[in-house]
């Protein structure tokens, strides 16, 4: 489970070769150790965010910032 960013308390990582290549490219978001059963954002081939679930239940306005952060550094997470 590589970590890309802490941010805010949170742990942002992906698992890889996971769901290759049915699904697009994501990551996961969670407050203390990283699961599998963790929140999950889509990034689309232009940076943007898209929420696939929040199963970490992160609050609206940490949810907010999260993906304002994921989207400004979407390039980052792509290359790895």
């Amino acid at each position: 489970m590589p970590q890309i960013f802490k941010f805010g308390g949170y742990i942002i990582f992906f698992w890889p070769n996971e769901n290759k290549p049915t699904e697009p490219i994501h990551v996961h978001i969670v407050k203390h150790n990283p699961r599998t059963n963790s929140t999950k954002v889509w990034i689309t081939k232009k940076g943007e965010t898209l929420v696939c679930n929040n199963n970490s239940q992160i609050s609206s306005k940490d949810l907010r910032k999260l993906l304002a952060f994921i989207e400004a550094n979407s390039k980052e997470i792509m290359q790895k």
